[in-house]
């Protein structure tokens, strides 16, 4: 079954990853240099996705970056306001009468490898009014479990003490894929999926499947899981469009054609050098390094575990691990970073500068 349209729940002030959200909603931060939100575009484009729905918040401008290049793959990005929030399922209820067949619903900060192909044929091989992405874990205590006879679900049950459920390892993975009427029950307003909607429908008699898979699911939400997603793109644990598009020398390292490395820098993979970035002399990159477009990285710096947006400079002999560094910051030649720094866009560390670990620089 050919899914035609998605929407993408992307609404979220991303208050965690400040200062990198202080002026960029956290769906459009880069993973590994292009905004997140392009990357789960192209991935639904390659399995027929032609209409994307984005439910952001009161305003929608800085998504119209994603209408050029989503055109280009033949998808129309349609960002629908949310001025209040309006929980997980509110934005979606307010939109669903849009579409017009079944529809992938995705979280906009969820890092997942999912077989979308695959999760609409069992949707529609089971004839399900909803279909939910499990991701499968050991310890099920700290999760609301989605209880399942085979693999249809019949209840769900919020952090069970461990061995109450034997067998049930199965929990909300954050994409769902809803048949168009699945809504209609549900008043416009605040609304849950996990808390009404999916419930709601079970009681009433509906039929709601879960679709198991032990891949990659990871939330972006802060500076560590931000950069855990990038190790995840870059060492190849699921395909992701922006890193592909790099050629891997072999090594796990892959340098953009236009990006100027020194011969003596040496590149440990895996890491991505971006168009127009600049490696000199003497600099160790990586591993789990991005270094993004028109960024410089100076001589005799060492970085790891690291993301420099496009235009973050990192001076001379400056070490850093677990570095995000906003676009056009720059720390200078003599400062000293703990690990863990953020840094906002266009933020300065002076040469006398010490950050400590897990310090934030907002922008001034």
């Amino acid at each position: 079954m050919i899914v035609h349209d998605a929407m993408v729940v992307a609404g979220g002030r991303g208050t965690r990853l400040r200062p990198l959200t202080d002026d960029c909603p956290k769906p459009l931060l880069p993973l590994a240099g292009d905004p997140f939100l392009m990357g789960v575009v192209r991935r639904l484009a390659a399995v027929g996705v032609r209409r994307v729905f984005l439910v952001v918040g009161d305003d929608t401008t800085p998504f119209e970056v994603l209408r050029d290049p989503a055109g280009a793959l033949g998808v129309e990005v349609v960002a629908v306001p949310e001025p209040e929030p309006l929980d997980t399922a509110g934005g979606v209820r307010s939109a669903i009468d849009r579409v017009d067949g079944p529809t992938f619903v995705l979280n906009g900060d969820v890092l997942t490898d999912l077989d979308f192909a695959a999760m609409a044929d069992h949707h529609a091989r089971t004839g399900a009014d909803v279909t939910i992405s499990l991701t499968l874990v050991e310890d099920t205590s700290s999760y609301g479990v989605c209880v399942r006879e085979g693999t249809r679900i019949v209840d769900f049950v919020e952090k069970p003490a461990p061995g109450t459920l034997p067998g049930q390892r199965g929990v909300n993975a954050g994409t769902y894929l809803l048949q168009p009427d699945a809504l209609d029950a549900f008043a416009q307003g605040r609304l849950s999926f996990e808390r009404t909607v999916f419930p709601g429908i079970l009681a009433a008699g509906g039929h709601v499947e879960g679709f198991a898979s032990e891949g990659v699911w990871a939330d972006l939400g802060t500076p560590s899981r931000y950069r855990h997603g990038h190790h995840l793109v870059l060492a190849g644990a699921m395909p992701w469009p922006s890193v592909a598009a790099v050629a891997d020398r072999g090594d796990g390292v892959r340098v953009a054609a236009d990006a100027r490395v020194a011969d003596d820098a040496r590149l440990v993979g895996p890491c991505l050098v971006l168009d127009g970035a600049r490696v000199a002399s003497g600099a160790v990159v990586g591993p789990d390094v991005v270094v993004g477009r028109e960024a410089v990285v100076g001589a005799e710096a060492v970085l790891q575990d690291t993301v420099l947006l496009d235009g973050a400079v990192v001076g001379d002999g400056v070490a850093a691990v677990g570095l995000v560094a906003g676009e056009r910051s720059t720390v200078r030649a003599g400062a000293e970073l703990g690990h863990g720094v953020v840094l906002g866009t266009g933020v300065v560390v002076d040469p006398t500068e010490v950050l400590g670990d897990d310090e934030r620089r907002p922008q001034a």
